[in-house]
């Protein structure tokens, strides 16, 4: 792997764990929301990541010493699914949004989970951006190692 895929891996790294973030305080936002456009609750969404990994063909040519170097593994977001878990009913049977027994359904988003994803995607974005340094550093130090000889 070189230098400059380093820097790739890390990139895509931090723009889905930064996707992982925005969606974490969007369900927090939206945790009390009873009513959106399409009339229900809000629905809390997850965020789907898939990595790709060099192909083994260029892996064994790699090894071989051809055509370059194997291309680096990334993460992207695939996707941003719902949550299939039912909405969570209180009784109150003053709220504009009840149902004829007094019942309203409330997103089924816990604070507290949703805040250590939060948490957790903001600590692999600064790991992600960690390495992006290193990986500046040593392409400063191969710069200066070339400037010597």
């Amino acid at each position: 792997m070189g230098l400059f895929d380093m820097l790739s891996v890390s990139a895509s790294g931090l723009s889905a764990e930064r996707q992982r973030a925005e969606v974490a305080s969007t369900n927090l936002a939206n945790a009390e929301t009873t009513h959106t456009d399409t009339g229900g609750p809000y629905v809390r969404k997850e965020v789907v990541f898939s990595g790709s990994n060099p192909s083994p063909f260029s892996t064994v040519l790699n090894r071989l010493g051809r055509f370059g170097h194997a291309s680096a593994g990334s993460v992207q977001v695939t996707q941003v699914v719902e949550d299939t878990t039912a909405p969570v009913m209180h009784y109150e049977p003053g709220n504009p949004d009840a149902d004829k027994n007094g019942m309203v359904a409330y997103p089924a988003i816990n604070p507290v989970s949703e805040m250590v994803d939060m948490m957790g995607a903001v600590r692999s974005y600064q790991l992600n951006a960690s390495a992006v340094n290193a990986a500046k550093q040593m392409i400063q130090q191969s710069i200066d190692i070339l400037k010597t000889t």
